[in-house]
């Protein structure tokens, strides 16, 4: 790997955050790397001691009006918990309900690690990977960690951790890769004029390993093109990145990821296809700008195997499609074992603007951007901790109990039980 390759040097500390031996001291072969990292996956992440007694989960409901989806868990002695589910759980309730739902009733929420764990063997869900697990844990989840927070009187990242980004800095994420330069270029920029961003995301390639039909790349050497184009329109103060989607092979993804270090472009993502760890290891040995990669990742195996073995600087798991925040916190911490950041990919639509920020609240590691793509909702919610909009570049996270919002409740009672 080039030495001139950016190195992020961790300060990470507290609780399940500790530092390897840099090259410089007594550096560490992958293996002895890779062993280290899984001691860390062991570690747990929720702070059971702050509940003296047992929170037992008595009813977990899923919610739905349309294609809004809410679950709501209650506990033995009435606490309440709410969350918001993914836009996919359209197609994947059946799973919640048969999958996810069955075992979380009757446990010790204080036992959230181990129910983690454990809901893989439950009914051979290791079977589901990525998503079709992914949504529905990470909404029950969700919903678990604010009837928590609201026990302990504390904001979710509390619970998992300790707060440490009380704002949360984050980059405007653009689309139209399809689309002619110039069309792209004016999107863009009403995108960024919509908030008070500093900060900006935009595509180059196509979507998926050279894929030639719809999602192709669009017009002839359209990346070539607005990768300073971009840099030429937002100024040098802007701070940019780009996303493949894992379009490019290694030869391609080395000459588009050294064209965005001309243009001092500060990470790429997905240069090639998402697990080919080895490629994408290869390319990063092969250049300068950081490489980030997660966002598809449903196990932990691809981030340990790429952090061990110094094949990437940015890990991007995404709460809902990885399984939640507890899980995603162990991602954070095998990256700050090895001195690497945590740009966690967020989902859109619903609250995913919401839950992203308080996980990145509680992570020491954390980059200086992370993704946003909009507050447009049909979520009816009062926050009274934070104003919830882009000031500065910045969004203020939630003090409140839990998540820190208060659903309307007369919206909610328009969402009725979902049954198979």
């Amino acid at each position: 790997m080039k030495a001139s390759r950016r190195q992020f040097i961790s300060t990470a500390t507290g609780a399940g955050f500790a530092t390897l031996p840099s090259a410089g001291k007594a550096a560490e072969t992958p293996r002895a790397r890779y062993n280290r990292l899984g001691e860390i996956l062991k570690q747990p992440v929720l702070k059971k001691q702050l509940f003296r007694d047992p929170v037992i989960i008595e009813t977990v409901e899923l919610l739905r009006m349309r294609n809004s989806f809410l679950c709501r868990v209650r506990s033995r002695d009435g606490a309440e918990g709410m969350s918001v589910g993914h836009s996919g759980m359209s197609t994947l309730f059946p799973i919640f309900l048969r999958n996810v739902q069955p075992f979380f009733v009757g446990k010790d929420a204080r036992e959230l690690d181990l129910i983690l764990d454990k809901i893989y063997i439950y009914s051979f869900n290791f079977r589901l990977n990525g998503m079709a697990l992914g949504l529905p844990l990470a909404t029950l989840e969700f919903a678990v960690l604010d009837m928590l927070g609201r026990i302990a009187n504390k904001p979710v990242g509390q619970l998992i951790g300790e707060i440490h980004n009380p704002e949360v800095g984050v980059y405007i994420a653009t689309e139209w890769r399809e689309k002619p330069v110039e069309e792209s270029i004016e999107l863009i920029k009403e995108a960024v004029a919509a908030y008070d961003a500093r900060a900006l995301k935009i595509k180059v390639g196509g979507l998926m390993f050279m894929t030639t039909d719809m999602y192709a790349e669009g017009p002839p050497g359209r990346t070539e093109k607005i990768v300073p184009l971009v840099r030429k329109t937002f100024g040098d103060d802007m701070a940019l990145y780009a996303d493949s989607n894992s379009f490019y092979t290694v030869p391609e993804a080395i000459r588009v990821g050294r064209l965005l270090e001309e243009y001092k472009y500060r990470y790429f993502e997905e240069p090639v296809m998402f697990d080919h760890l080895e490629d994408i290891k290869q390319v990063a040995d092969a250049l300068t700008i950081p490489i980030a990669n997660g966002e598809q990742d449903y196990s932990f195996y691809g981030f340990r195997w790429l952090l061990a073995n110094d094949g990437i600087d940015i890990v991007q798991p995404d709460n809902y499609y990885f399984g939640g925040m507890i899980r995603s916190m162990k991602v954070a911490r095998m990256a700050a074992a090895c001195g690497k950041e945590f740009i966690p990919h967020m989902s859109g639509g619903g609250l995913g603007f919401l839950y992203n920020i308080h996980m990145v609240s509680c992570v020491p590691n954390a980059g200086e951007h992370h993704e946003f793509k909009g507050l447009q909702t049909q979520v009816r919610y009062e926050c009274k901790t934070s104003p919830l909009k882009v000031v500065k570049g910045k969004m203020k996270v939630p003090t409140g109990p839990g998540f820190g919002v208060e659903f309307d409740p007369d919206w909610v009672k328009r969402h009725e039980p979902v049954k198979l």
